[in-house]
Order: structure tokens, then C-alpha cells, then sequence
């Protein structure tokens, strides 16, 4: 009997604390990154009046390089719609940090794109494959959270942005 009341103590207790941590909300934590220039940027000051994606990606991760061209092609009706923003977070360490801008800037890209070079902005939303997308609310809420890339998965995306710009609940 002493078990059972045990285990329903453990399982109540587990339950609450599962239930709170789904109904908070992390913030975009304040870490030092790279612009593709090499200077500093504290991504603390990730701020926008829509909707913002953060998406992690890599020079050598083809998945991530398919998700953020298939996103470039709509990506300006995107803004124009919700006025959502973009941030393309690359993880290339600082053997592969060069190679950034000349992809970039061959695609195009109209993202706000920087470098974590030692891993610091990753580590502190706790990223481990890429691609990794966070969508964030406009008061720097974290409310939802993606991991790999299948085609279409940019589909999803904007309709949670959309809702999310509309002031709907994406959960």
C-alpha cells in the first residue's frame, strides 16, 4: 500500500511539473555570435514587432541548405504577409566559418544570418542536429520548436506563423 501511494505521489508530482514546464515559456537566451563581418553580435537583441523563426543550419548539412532555399522563395511574401523575421544561425565552427558568406550571399538570402562558431547560442537552447528551427513570439517567447527537414516542412512553419501573427495560440 505504502508503494502505490508512492508511486501516485511520484506520478501527481511528475505530472505538475511536466504541465509547467510545457506552459512556460523560454526567452531567446543572450549570447555573444558572429555577423558573417566577424564582429560581434549579442543575440539578445533578436527583436522584431511579428513573429521571428530561428533556424540553425550548417554550410555541410544539405537538409538545412534544401529548408532555407525552399523558405527564400516565399520568404518575402512571408514578410509581407506577417511580417515575420528570419534568423539563420549557422553552427560552422571556425574551420568552416568562411564558407558562410559565400553561400549566403550566392543564394541571396534576405536573412538576418549569423555565426556560433564555438557552439555558445546552441548549447544555450540546447540544439544538438540541425536543422533546428524555433519559432518566437514577438515578446521573445520560444513557443514552438522543430528538429530535421522534410520537404513541405516550411508549409507547417507558416501557417504557426501566421497564427502566430494573428495573435492565435499555436499549441
Amino acid at each position: 500500500m505504502k508503494i502505490i501511494k508512492s508511486l501516485l505521489i511520484c506520478a501527481l508530482l511528475f505530472g505538475t511539473s511536466l504541465s509547467y514546464a510545457q506552459n512556460t515559456k523560454n526567452k531567446i537566451p543572450a549570447v555573444d555570435v558572429k555577423k558573417m563581418d566577424g564582429s560581434k553580435f549579442n543575440t539578445g537583441e533578436i527583436k522584431n514587432d511579428g513573429p521571428i523563426i530561428i533556424n540553425f543550419w550548417a554550410t555541410w548539412c544539405s537538409p538545412c541548405k534544401r529548408e532555407l532555399n525552399n523558405i527564400a522563395e516565399m520568404y518575402e511574401d512571408w514578410v509581407d504577409e506577417t511580417g515575420v523575421k528570419l534568423v539563420a544561425m549557422s553552427i560552422d565552427d571556425t574551420r568552416n566559418f568562411a564558407k558562410v558568406a559565400p553561400y549566403v550571399n550566392g543564394k541571396g538570402w534576405e536573412y538576418d544570418v549569423y555565426i556560433d562558431p564555438n557552439g555558445d547560442f546552441k548549447r544555450a537552447l540546447g540544439v544538438n542536429n540541425v536543422p533546428h528551427t524555433f519559432l518566437v513570439d514577438n515578446k521573445g517567447n520560444i513557443v514552438w520548436q522543430h528538429n530535421s527537414y522534410s520537404e513541405g516542412d516550411e508549409y507547417e512553419l507558416y501557417e504557426l506563423v501566421k497564427k502566430l501573427a494573428a495573435g492565435e495560440s499555436i499549441e
